[in-house]
């Protein structure tokens, strides 16, 4: 597991762009039967990939030295969806079958966990959020039908997109952790434009069904000090709640987004005008 400190806002304006690039891109986040983990001590979101191809993928008791405590999710809950072809996590026991973006929410003091492929030549590949809970709630798993959708945006702007929210209240009950998918329809390349931030939240961001020569510049930064990322295919970015999110692509894209934080009110963004950015 990698740690990576929080990063106030004026430290953030002296770094190059290969300094933003290690606070706040998280690469290689899927390798062959392996658990990649990324703690950030914003908000201590644990961002998290499994790529279990041949084999099972457990996650270890050793886990509990970076939380502290007897095990992984004594004191978290997780939230993860699958970006790969047909795969199960099994839970205290309990097998979930967890198709092409289908979701499942795993409730704090889960003891066993662990991620299987269906097919080896098309395995799963578990994306994940991680963070601290303080009540149990059941795991549950959400399909694509079974989540919120909201359909935003325009054409002509091109921003027309559909967020779909997995893990929100009017889906099921979580602790702090919200998570969804948005998919941007065919000819719109731009996320959340206009931006926002929300300063009661910190989020994360996940790009995925990428072509390999297709590029995200993902929009960070304050509004009067914006900077950038080019992001890739399966690449994340942790967004702290000081920086607006948002980005272009070259191509078509899909991203997984994640908040923790203060409320669970997805619209309770802090929205800035196209005036003010800088």
């Amino acid at each position: 597991m990698e740690v990576r400190q929080a990063i106030h806002s004026e430290h953030a304006k002296t770094l190059d762009t290969q300094g933003l690039r290690d606070q706040f891109l998280i690469q290689d986040l899927f390798i062959k039967n392996e658990m990649n983990l990324v703690y950030s001590h914003i908000d201590r979101n644990i961002i998290g990939g499994v790529l279990p191809v041949d084999q099972v993928v457990i996650v270890p008791d050793s886990m509990n030295q970076h939380t502290g405590t007897e095990y992984f999710l004594e004191r978290r809950e997780l939230g993860t969806i699958n970006v790969g072809g047909p795969g199960s996590v099994t839970v205290d026991d309990t097998r979930y079958d967890i198709g092409t973006h289908e979701a499942l929410y795993i409730g704090k003091e889960s003891r066993s966990i662990q991620f299987e492929s269906s097919d080896p030549t098309n395995p799963a590949a578990f994306y994940f959020s991680c963070v601290p809970a303080h009540q149990v709630y059941p795991t549950r798993k959400v399909t694509l039908d079974e989540a919120s959708p909201q359909t935003l945006g325009d054409t002509s702007t091109s921003n027309r997109r559909t967020i779909y929210k997995y893990l929100v209240p009017d889906v099921l009950p979580t602790c702090q952790l919200l998570m969804g998918m948005t998919r941007l329809e065919e000819g719109s390349l731009w996320n959340t434009m206009p931006c926002h931030l929300h300063d009661r939240r910190m989020e994360a961001y996940f790009y995925f069904d990428m072509a390999d020569d297709s590029l995200v510049f993902h929009m960070m930064g304050e509004p009067q000090e914006t900077r950038h990322l080019v992001v890739r295919n399966r690449e994340a970015v942790l967004s702290p709640s000081w920086s607006l999110h948002s980005g272009v692509g070259t191509g078509s894209y899909t991203f997984i987004w994640a908040m923790a934080g203060e409320n669970q009110t997805f619209s309770d963004m802090d929205h800035i005008d196209m005036a003010d950015l800088r």
